[in-house]
């Protein structure tokens, strides 16, 4: 049976690729660390109530006891780190625990991968993977045209985004200097079902069914490539069967669109599916605010590398893909309840400075 060691697998990406792996792999186990903060949330991982092949453990990456316990113990094939402090607004906020996280607890888990792969016998450690889940905002920001490349220059804007950065230049050392087999993956904005609801795309579903005005800041006009989760795990299964270890993979969506196209976007699939007891059109509560420090103006992720090398191709386009969203929020308002209860209300964050 083949084991791996998921972090961060009750977030939403993390989740997300944990259900996905059971639904269509046979013959795997998931030891599944997660310190639950947050973001991380036990209901998404429901399904697997009674799955004897899904061990979740509640802990946090950088405890190094525990992590060299668990590898020690469970002795897997490959190790996918999904955790991260991941929401711009809170690390200009509160910069410290991205750095706690993103920095300081991708070293510890790196260090163990590498003192337990080093231990490995020969067959296993040639087989063995370090896949390293990041952000193409670790690419700063372009212009009207061009899109993110794997070789673009690093220019981090935000403590979120630079904290990534230096997990994934931590990745690249312990391939260069130790020769730890890894990958990285840097992708584009992820939607669909059990994100957080301080994103975009679930934050105006929650705020536009309460009646509530949906804030766009600044102009609207900052530009995102949208990937929807389901691709985006299968792009990750892809890197970790055919990818070429120590070498990152950008991974998009070719879906391109202005905030507030998306917005007008979600509006419109709501008139359609829940109208407003009024029949005004959810359009209306869209209200503009002040844009938050160091707004990132645009990111495109060429993703030709990982589409040629590996034959992964998005399957949902932006329109199914936030319809298909859209039905999983309508259909699951108890889980965005629930969520809603906990230590976020929905407040505006990331105006500080």
């Amino acid at each position: 049976m083949q084991t791996w060691l998921v972090t961060g697998g009750a977030g939403f990406i993390g989740g997300n690729f944990v259900l996905d792996l059971f639904a269509r792999k046979a013959g795997v186990r998931v030891i599944n660390l997660d310190a639950l903060t947050y973001a991380g949330n036990p209901d998404t991982l429901a399904a697997l109530a009674d799955e004897p092949g899904h061990v979740f453990v509640q802990g946090d990456i950088g405890d190094r006891d525990l992590v060299a316990r668990l590898l020690a113990e469970h002795q897997p094939q490959a190790i996918i780190n999904f955790a991260a402090e991941s929401h711009v607004d809170r690390s200009i906020d509160g910069p410290a625990a991205f750095v706690q996280t993103n920095v300081n607890g991708s070293f510890t888990l790196l260090d163990c991968a590498l003192a337990y792969w080093r231990e490995l016998p020969a067959d296993q450690a040639q087989a063995f993977r370090f896949l390293h889940v990041s952000t193409d905002e670790v690419y700063g920001s372009l212009g009207a045209t061009g899109k993110f490349l794997e070789t673009t220059p690093y220019a981090p804007n935000s403590p979120y985004s630079a904290s990534k950065a230096a997990s994934d230049h931590l990745v690249r050392a312990y391939h260069h200097t130790y020769g730890l087999p890894t990958l990285t993956t840097n992708c584009s904005n992820n939607y669909g079902p059990f994100q957080f609801p301080e994103k975009l795309i679930p934050l105006v579903i929650a705020k536009a069914l309460a009646g509530e005005p949906l804030p766009i800041y600044g102009d609207g006009r900052n530009v995102r490539d949208w990937l929807y989760v389901g691709d985006h795990c299968s792009a990750i299964n892809a890197v970790l069967e055919r990818g070429r270890t120590g070498e990152v993979y950008n991974v998009g969506g070719d879906a391109e669109r202005e905030n507030i196209q998306v917005v007008r976007t979600l509006c419109e699939l709501l008139d359609q599916r829940r109208p407003r007891a009024d029949g005004g059109s959810y359009s209306d509560q869209i209200s503009f605010v002040r844009d938050r420090p160091g707004h990132d103006r645009r990111y495109a992720i060429d993703s030709t590398k990982l589409q040629s090398e590996l034959g992964w191709r998005p399957s949902e386009s932006f329109e199914s893909g936030i319809a298909r969203t859209v039905d999983w929020y309508l259909a699951n308002q108890a889980w965005t309840d629930r969520v809603l209860d906990g230590s976020y209300r929905g407040e505006r964050l990331g105006v500080a400075g």
